[in-house]
Order: structure tokens, then sequence, then C-alpha cells
């Protein structure tokens, strides 16, 4: 059986969510990517809360409607704008799931953009 470019990321990520998890004071931001867009979501993972969504972020928003955001410069805004949003919410460190993709590119000009604004992991 051949495994499709979609298989192979999920059994990545799955790999790696065996090992990461986010907690209340370490929450997880895990990417996910489109073709056209970027999505990062802000999980406390604890079984005390059972999987609890804090935040979640995109590039769809109101001020980039109609455009294609997923390059370099417009990942690295947006993990800014996480940085931002995170300190606001009194976070000031996360665990970073890359979600099955290479830690290059976009996915890794959005950890640079939330390193940045001050967030560590």
């Amino acid at each position: 059986m051949q495994l499709t470019r979609h298989d192979k990321r999920q059994r990545r990520h799955l790999r790696v969510r065996k090992k990461v998890s986010g907690t209340a004071e370490r929450p997880r931001l895990c990417v996910r990517k489109t073709l056209k867009h970027l999505y990062a979501t802000v999980t406390d993972d604890s079984p005390a809360t059972g999987c609890h969504t804090l935040a979640t972020f995109t590039t769809l928003s109101k001020d980039t409607a109609g455009k294609h955001m997923r390059n370099i410069g417009h990942a690295t805004e947006l993990g800014q704008t996480i940085g931002k949003e995170l300190k606001s919410r009194g976070i000031e460190r996360i665990v970073f799931d890359r979600g099955g993709y290479r830690y290059h590119g976009c996915v890794k000009a959005l950890a640079d953009g939330i390193r940045e604004a001050g967030i560590e992991f």
C-alpha cells in the first residue's frame, strides 16, 4: 500500500504527539498549514481540563481577507501577533508542536516570530 504525503504527515504528527503535550503552565501551540493560509491553536492538554483550547490564530483575518497569506513574512507577522496575545493572557512559556511538518520555512518563521515577542519554548 502506497502512503500519500498526507498520510505520512499524519504519522509524523502522531509520533510527535506521543511525546508533546500541553499543561496549564505550558500550553501546546499546534501549527497547521494549507496552500493559502496558516493556522495556530494554543491548547491545554491536561486531563483535569479535558483538552481545552485557549486561543486560535490564523492568517484569515479581516485585514487580510482575499489575499494569499502563506509566505515567510506573513508567518513571522502571525507569530508576533500570537506572542503579543499570549503575553497579554499571562502565558510566558509554551510547547511548540510543528504538526508533522518540517521545522523549515513558514513553520520556522512562525516560531521565530513568537520568540521575538518574548515567549520561550
